[in-house]
C-alpha cells in the first residue's frame, strides 16, 4: 500500500470501522491522526490504519479501552530498538498475557461456532423419521 496519507473515510473503509468510531479513539487517545490536512481533515498513515486495525480485533474479544491502549504502546515499545530492558520487558509480559487471553476468546468461539453450526444442521434437517426422535413434537 502507498504511504499518501488517507483521510478518514478511506480509513473506515479499510479497518472496516465506522467514521464515528475512529473519532471516538482519537478523542480517546488511542489512534491520533498523523496530521492534519490544510482544512483540518484527519489524515491517516498505515502505520495509524494498522493500530486501528489491532483494535478493531480486540474490541470483540472483551478488552477495555485501557488495555488496548496498553497493547498498543506496548507494540511501539518492542518496535523501538532503543527501548530500556524493563520496559521491553514489561511490554513482552503484557503481550503475551493479551495472547493468552486471546487464544481463550478464539477457544471458547470455536466451541460455540460448532454449538451453532450444530443447531444448524438440527434446523435444516425436514421433520421426518430421521429427525431425532428427542426432538419430535
Amino acid at each position: 500500500m502507498e504511504n499518501k496519507p488517507m483521510r478518514i473515510g478511506q480509513v473506515a473503509e479499510r479497518t472496516e470501522l465506522s467514521i464515528k468510531t475512529i473519532r471516538h479513539y482519537d478523542d480517546v487517545g488511542l489512534v491520533t491522526p498523523s496530521e492534519r490536512s490544510g482544512g483540518g481533515f484527519r489524515l491517516y498513515t498505515e502505520s495509524d490504519a494498522e493500530r486501528l486495525l489491532v483494535i478493531r480485533r480486540m474490541k470483540p474479544l472483551g478488552f477495555t479501552l485501557d488495555e488496548m491502549k496498553q497493547l498498543l504502546e506496548s507494540l511501539s515499545v518492542l518496535a523501538d530498538d532503543a527501548a530500556d530492558p524493563l520496559s521491553r520487558t514489561t511490554a513482552t509480559e503484557f503481550i503475551s498475557a493479551c495472547h493468552t487471553r486471546a487464544e481463550d476468546s478464539c477457544n471458547h468461539l470455536r466451541k460455540q461456532l460448532a454449538y451453532a453450526e450444530e443447531l444448524t444442521a438440527v434446523l435444516a434437517a425436514p421433520i421426518s423419521a430421521e429427525f431425532p426422535a428427542q426432538l419430535r413434537p
